[in-house]
């Protein structure tokens, strides 16, 4: 069983603003995009850790042109949420641990 606090509640309280409630008392609060930025799955992490390259400038989807919002958040055991984004990014897993170190304490 993990360690770490559990979320009691979740709600958006702005359209690219995540509040987490926490077992141990402590609320946090994530930005979307602070979200996609950390996403843990291991296309976004070789990406952040690789070389950086001049790139041509992307083609973007309609999806990857509107703003970034997250579209479902489904728990994983007790350890974990699955994070959807509107950008159609749905492959990292968050952990509590890794919840818990990001965003800012209300």
């Amino acid at each position: 069983m993990s360690s770490a606090p559990q979320p009691t509640d979740l709600k958006m309280v702005a359209p690219d603003r995540l509040q987490i409630a926490w077992s141990n008392g402590q609320r946090r609060e994530y930005g979307v995009r602070e979200l996609r930025d950390a996403c843990p799955c291991a296309t976004c992490r070789e990406k952040r850790s690789g070389p950086a390259t001049p790139e041509m400038l992307p083609v973007l989807s309609p999806e990857e042109a509107q703003p970034l919002r997250i579209t479902a958040m489904q728990p994983v055991g007790r350890y974990a949420y699955a994070i959807h984004f509107s950008d159609g990014h749905d492959t990292g897993l968050f952990t509590l641990e890794q919840l818990c170190e990001l965003g800012e304490v209300l």
